[in-house]
């Protein structure tokens, strides 16, 4: 059977530093292969230092042009795309990219031949928004650090709640040090909703700035007077292992529960954690998702039927651990369902409780077009890789 060369566009990630071994190994699980033994792909990993579009491109041309990769894949952002798109069709290749959904994807850089396996956390975003809003009411204040500013997961979250009848919401971008791009001062934002006291507070942060966060949250008096909710990576539970004994009461959306007791998540579970002797995280699953479709489109790809590939790609969904998804944006990817939770952590664990779910919107909706209208600057590197 032919092998395939898969070139893998690796950006580093400080907060993640073994995302790209967790994505592959699930890759390879989700296609039923065998990561240490299986001989059917050969992943070429490019290092792309911060994931810029210059950096990106850079691999991308290398791993096409001279390692001759059947299939250009990797973490990138959309930044990236337009470069990225020039050169996947001048080789005639396939792009199969995977993202963490901190850009919602633009109706005007899709093409027939790139497709997304995103975690598209800007859906579970989008549905805390709406949540937050029919549950707190009107004028909550969003607070988040430059970097974070520069993605559109504030955005979503905005649009959410708009929907579902804000008139206002106030937002926090903490200022910033060239000096140490860690510090975190909070003073200006707890000096206002002292002053103006909002329904609830939403929180985006990422890595241990979160953490940072919710430990000074926790010392604060709003704590017991004001709820908190939290974009979804700051509710991961290898993110809030750490600070878990500051006996936390915080709310979050998230599109995927380790316990679901589904089959195919269950499956996904024991098979990811006896495999990779890792707990089963979100790379480990968006890599899982991918080798589910994959593993149908193998036969063709084997053969090098790759225009029976990009076709199969466009229309196939796959039903995974959290439903149904698809690969390519006029599919929708998959409108996912964002579970609404609240967490309560002691130092022995992390309860989760449902309180609601969210239902996923088309990227291609009216009514998110304002975001890519006004928000066109912003980080080039994909988020988290930092």
């Amino acid at each position: 059977m032919k092998q395939l060369n898969i070139g893998f566009l690796t950006p580093y990630s400080g907060v993640y530093p073994f995302y790209s071994a967790h994505l592959i190994t699930g890759w390879m699980l989700g296609m039923g292969l065998d990561p240490a033994r299986q001989r059917i792909l050969q992943i070429m990993p490019e290092f792309t230092r911060s994931g810029s579009p210059a950096t990106t491109t850079e691999a991308a041309k290398k791993l096409l042009f001279f390692n001759q990769a059947d299939v250009l894949s990797g973490l990138i952002s959309y930044k990236s795309l337009s470069s990225l798109m020039s050169v996947v069709e001048a080789q005639r290749k396939l792009g199969f990219f995977f993202d963490m959904g901190e850009l919602i994807p633009d109706p005007a850089t899709i093409n027939p031949d790139i497709f997304y396996a995103s975690h598209q956390i800007w859906q579970s975003e989008y549905a805390l928004g709406r949540w937050a809003q029919k549950r707190f009411g009107n004028a909550g204040h969003l607070v988040m650090p430059v970097y974070e500013a520069g993605y559109h997961l504030a955005n979503a979250f905005q649009q959410g709640a708009f929907y579902a009848g804000a008139q206002e919401l106030r937002v926090t971008v903490l200022s910033s040090s060239p000096a140490d791009t860690n510090a975190m001062d909070l003073t200006v934002f707890f000096a206002e909703i002292e002053r103006n006291p909002p329904p609830y507070v939403h929180a985006i942060f990422g890595g241990n700035m979160g953490t940072r966060f919710l430990a000074a949250w926790k010392e604060s008096p709003f704590s017991k007077t004001i709820p908190l909710t939290v974009v979804e990576t700051m509710a991961y539970e290898d993110i809030l292992d750490d600070v878990k004994h500051l006996e936390l009461e915080i709310y979050s959306a998230l599109t995927w529960l380790k316990e679901d007791e589904r089959k195919e998540n269950k499956l996904f579970v024991k098979t990811f954690e006896r495999k990779a002797q890792q707990p089963a995280n979100i790379y480990g699953l968006m890599g899982y998702e991918a080798g589910l479709v994959w593993k149908e489109l193998l036969p063709y790809a084997q053969k090098g039927d790759w225009d029976k590939v990009k076709a199969q790609l466009r229309t196939n969904t796959i039903r995974g651990p959290r439903g149904e998804k698809g690969f390519h944006p006029s599919t929708g990817l998959g409108l996912p369902v964002s579970n609404i939770i609240k967490l309560n952590t002691t130092s022995q664990k992390i309860n989760k409780i449902i309180l609601d779910q969210g239902e996923g919107i088309r990227h291609d909706d009216a009514s998110l077009q304002i975001i890519h209208q006004e928000n066109i600057s912003g980080w080039q590197n994909p988020f988290l890789c930092i």
